[in-house]
């Protein structure tokens, strides 16, 4: 236990540097929504879980993102466990959607510690209209001016250490880089994909029997764009009411609550306050998401995370 909190203490104090930018899947309530990120996450939790997400993103900007997330994730077996992960994201013309298959196997390492390796697959359907831009602009090549519909394959594959007090996860939910509105004729319009690396931890802190301090840093990287911190502080209260703050570096500062509703269905709502030029345009982001777990005996999980 002590390793653990080593480990964590030295995550969050490297988060302390000069990052900026946005990366794709930027979920406030990361650590509830982890199956989006890493497929080791799969059958982690003990027991059958399903996810709902929403997110509407820089509330008041035209064409601004709006994401809505499902997942299953189940344990079937000794060492296995097995999830289903979707994602429907709308920014503007563009509308993509993600369905993968997730797949975990699980080694446990010391009485309380295991460690799971996942892999995801699936496909991405992507939509773009274009003809809803311009394409009477004389700028307008040919290559913007029909509108664009690919799916294509990707692969993932992360690794996943927990314990019922500590979690540290790394994962690349994409490995195939794609390139988008390429142009026969040779002319330079392209919309790429880059590998992301997600890299996510937290700890719980028992402070007294009905309070429990849960920090937990999510850092996003990929090539050719400014690293990504969140830095989350939430404050759990007899296990069934949360309070919450979260710091995105150098992009916005979010508050979020989470109610325990039954022992299998858990409730939580963040907001976010963009702290860059842009939230002067905006009235910021709202972001809501429901837990099921099915939980057996109707005993509650004894998982935070």
């Amino acid at each position: 236990m002590k390793n653990c909190r080593l480990i964590w203490g030295v995550i969050f104090v490297l988060s302390f540097t000069s990052v900026l930018g946005q990366q794709d899947a930027q979920y406030t309530q990361y650590m509830y929504n982890m199956n989006m990120l890493n497929p080791a996450y799969a059958g982690s939790r003990g027991n059958l879980s399903v996810g709902l997400l929403g997110r509407t993103q820089w509330v008041g900007i035209e064409g601004a993102p709006q994401t809505i997330t499902f997942s299953l994730n189940s344990p079937v077996g000794k060492n296995v466990g097995l999830g289903l992960s979707a994602i429907a994201d709308i920014h503007g013309p563009v509308k993509e959607q993600n369905l993968y298959a997730d797949f975990s196997y699980t080694l446990r390492v010391s009485d309380l510690g295991r460690l799971a390796f996942g892999v995801k697959a699936g496909a991405s359907f992507l939509d773009v209209n274009l003809l809803s831009l311009n394409p009477n602009d004389p700028e307008f090549s040919n290559t913007l001016s029909n509108n664009v519909s690919e799916v294509y394959p990707n692969i993932g594959a992360g690794a996943y250490y927990y314990s019922d007090r500590f979690y540290l996860g790394l994962s690349v939910p994409n490995f195939l880089e794609r390139k988008h509105l390429k142009d026969d004729t040779g002319i330079v319009s392209t919309a790429s994909e880059e590998m992301h690396y997600f890299l996510t931890s937290g700890y719980v802190f028992e402070l007294s029997d009905d309070l429990k301090l849960k920090p937990s840093v999510l850092v996003k990287a990929a090539y050719g764009t400014p690293l990504s911190v969140d830095v989350s502080a939430n404050m759990l209260m007899y296990e069934e009411f949360e309070l919450g703050v979260s710091y995105r570096f150098d992009d916005s500062l979010s508050a979020m609550v989470g109610f325990q509703l039954t022992p299998g269905i858990r409730a939580g709502y963040a907001y976010d306050y963009t702290l860059l030029n842009l939230g002067n345009y905006n009235s910021g982001s709202h972001e809501i998401i429901l837990l099921f777990d099915i939980l057996k005996n109707n005993l509650k999980s004894p998982r935070f995370f």
